[in-house]
């Protein structure tokens, strides 16, 4: 994955998706990059797709290049959303438990000036050199551990209850016990809707 012909490839599938180029996609897309080849996946929409979760920690461009690029979707519940509001994303193995974290380098903004110093729009200027700076100029990452819980691995349902209050059914462990009731979260703790 890792030669300049595949970066294209891959940003190109990562526009039609997003819908347009952006600094935020050439980011998720290197990222991506980045992430597979340190946790060892090489083929993350074949042979390794369901050995591959994806944590996001941003809801932004980037979050939609790592999508294209690994293939993980919430949907498969490979994809994991934890709304941090970081240009950060963790990869993990699941058949190896290797994971790491990488997270994009504020300052890397700022150093793109040099390597396109004539581009006066700061974007464009980000976008061209976001293409070709080394990861080390662009990301920090490490090793991490990450446990995720039986109730969030891909495939069908552990369990699903049927909410005492509201009646509507929770699948996956997301309910809540409250005075001896099993409750979906919005009935135990206020929901985001009226």
């Amino acid at each position: 994955m890792s030669n300049n012909m595949d970066f294209e490839k891959l940003l190109d599938e990562s526009v039609k998706t997003h819908g347009h180029l952006c600094p935020g996609q050439v980011l998720g897309v290197r990222l991506s990059m980045l992430g597979l080849k340190l946790i060892g996946i090489s083929d993350p929409k074949g042979i390794d797709r369901k050995k591959l979760i994806s944590y996001v920690e941003i809801d932004r461009c980037a979050t939609d290049a790592i999508q294209s690029v690994t293939g993980c979707s919430l949907g498969k519940r490979s994809l994991k959303f934890l709304d941090y509001g970081k240009m950060a994303a963790t990869f993990v193995n699941t058949e190896t438990g290797k994971a790491v974290r990488i997270i994009a380098m504020e300052d890397s903004k700022d150093r793109a000036k040099n390597y396109f110093p004539d581009i006066e729009d700061k974007y464009k200027c980000q976008l061209e050199a976001y293409k070709v700076m080394p990861d080390e100029e662009l990301f920090e990452w490490k090793e991490v551990e990450v446990r995720v819980p039986e109730a969030d691995m891909p495939g069908r349902p552990l369990r699903r209850i049927r909410c005492s209050k509201c009646e509507e059914y929770v699948q996956d462990s997301r309910d809540v016990t409250l005075d001896g009731k099993l409750l979906c979260k919005a009935c135990a703790q206020g929901a985001y809707y009226r």
